[in-house]
């Protein structure tokens, strides 16, 4: 039995092998795959990556926070009954968890949109007022390397850190980027 667009044993992975797909099936293909290419629905897809990664991290980390009975809070808390501490904790727990997954969620569109904008279009116009001029500079560049990476940190980071100042932002330029130069040669590195 074969199932559209599922290659058998003998085709070649990344052939684009259709075989057995009408003419509306492959037509619908490829406008998933166009789709999926674009700028819009990678960061769309990545933001919500980041939500759902957020989420898991903050309820995570809520958790492992705790207050002792040593402390002031910790005493009101554990004078409470079981129910009420409980009831304290998960809403503690879902605040902080929404309030991560909501950072995350923006940091991963933010980072996605630009890095996939930077690695489609290159170069500026340095002559706007000549329509010409514009659509010759424009160049297609299609390249995906560890420049894109460092470039589209460095404007999340700076983009984040922005309403904090100009230091700010110069500083979380400067980490996001170091941060998305050291994961993309760590993910980009050959394997032996």
């Amino acid at each position: 039995m074969s199932f559209p667009g599922i290659r058998g044993a003998g085709s070649v992975p990344g052939s684009g092998d259709m075989t057995g797909m009408s003419e509306a099936e492959h037509k619908m293909v490829k406008q998933m795959q166009a789709a999926m290419e674009s700028c819009p629905v990678k960061s769309v897809i990545s933001g919500g990556m980041g939500f759902a990664l957020g989420g898991a991290f903050g309820l995570f980390m809520s958790s492992m926070s705790y207050d002792t009975p040593l402390s002031r809070q910790g005493q009101q808390l554990a004078d409470l009954p079981l129910k009420e501490q409980l009831r304290r904790g998960f809403r503690d727990m879902g605040s902080r968890s929404y309030s991560s997954a909501k950072n995350f969620g923006i940091i991963g569109a933010i980072f996605a949109g630009t890095e996939c904008c930077i690695e489609s279009v290159s170069g500026v116009a340095q002559l706007a007022a000549f329509p010409e001029v514009l659509m010759m500079s424009a160049k297609y560049r299609a390249k995906s390397d560890l420049k894109n990476g460092i470039a589209a940190g460095c404007i999340t980071g700076g983009a984040l850190g922005a309403k904090a100042g100009p230091q700010a932002a110069a500083f979380g330029c400067a980490g996001f980027a170091a941060f998305s130069a050291a994961i993309d040669a760590f993910m980009r590195r050959q394997t032996d």
